[in-house]
């Protein structure tokens, strides 16, 4: 099977100039891509910058300033001005798609679930070029996956929820390496930690965003905690996080699927001390996000997210 390309590394600040609101302490401000109930840039001054169809999934503001989105019945690349470029459309076979990542080579990776839940790596004519097989260990499809991301190395980290297990692959769709949520340390799988967002950072470690569990944990290669927020460290605000993001300046900030009004993402320090909240009515609901911009600094590098 033909090796899947690598995440395309991603220069930021195509989106300079859109801040966030909801700024605790006034000393921090961002712009962020919003994906969710609403599909939006929101600026640092807290003003929409741009939206477009809403019930998204996953997605990236890209190089060029377009946006890639996945929805559960497609992917598109769109313009600012709104023009699609790209687009996929889900397989008959399977009900729902969930993640939507450009890779170096400009293909699109996307996950199908349903009967036959599989990777694709898409090329910009919309083709398959390489499918792998999933292996979910469950039939129920909207929670068979989501947020699945190309490594480095050209393996792949799958949150399974049901399985409470981030499964690594590799390109030929082997499992190589399994990180289990549903530890004793985090509360057993009567607290229901659904992985949701998986990210493999610069040190080896994997941060993951646990729905349900109302908490994130960053994982050692070995699986073990080395680092945990939750609920006890934000006031009760975490309500079904999904989408997180590691920020180059250490801070991690994570979004809460749950919070239909109110304080919806939350940025905090590895001392669990918090620096900037969004209670944007656009970031309600929020299912996954992209922070663009710090105090109008493009963020550094490939995001994390």
């Amino acid at each position: 099977m033909k090796h899947l390309s690598l995440l395309l590394s991603f220069a930021w600040g195509t989106a300079v100039g859109f801040c966030a609101d909801g700024v605790q302490g006034g000393t921090i401000q961002h712009s962020y891509l919003v994906l969710g109930g609403k599909t939006a840039i929101i600026g640092e001054d807290g003003q929409t910058k741009w939206e477009y169809h809403g019930g998204s999934r996953d997605g990236f503001v890209l190089p060029s300033g377009n946006v890639l989105v996945a929805w559960a019945d497609r992917v598109e690349e769109v313009t600012r001005d709104k023009q699609i470029v790209f687009s996929y459309k889900r397989s008959k076979e399977n009900g729902e798609l969930s993640t939507a990542q450009r890779l170096y080579n400009g293909n699109t990776l996307v996950t199908e679930l349903g009967s036959r839940p599989r990777l694709l790596e898409v090329d910009p004519k919309g083709q398959i070029v390489v499918d792998v097989a999933l292996q979910p260990e469950t039939d129920n499809v909207h929670m068979q996956t989501r947020m699945a991301r190309q490594l480095k190395n050209g393996n792949f980290l799958v949150p399974h929820l049901l399985a409470f297990a981030v499964k690594e692959y590799s390109s030929e769709g082997k499992v190589v390496r399994v990180f289990k949520t549903d530890l004793e340390e985090l509360g057993g799988r009567k607290a229901e930690n659904w992985p949701f967002t998986a990210i493999r950072l610069d040190n080896g470690n994997t941060l993951i965003s646990l729905t349900h569990g109302n908490k994130a944990v960053e994982l050692n290669p070995q699986g073990e905690i080395v680092w945990k927020v939750d609920n006890e460290h934000v006031g009760g605000q975490f309500k079904d996080p999904c989408g997180s993001q590691r920020l180059a300046n250490g801070n991690t900030v994570i979004g809460s699927h749950g919070a239909n009004k109110g304080v919806s993402m939350i940025e905090v320090t590895p001392e669990h001390k918090i620096v900037w909240t969004s209670d944007h009515p656009f970031a309600a609901g929020v299912h996954h996000f992209q922070i663009l911009t710090t105090n109008g600094k493009p963020e550094p590098g490939m995001p994390l997210k």
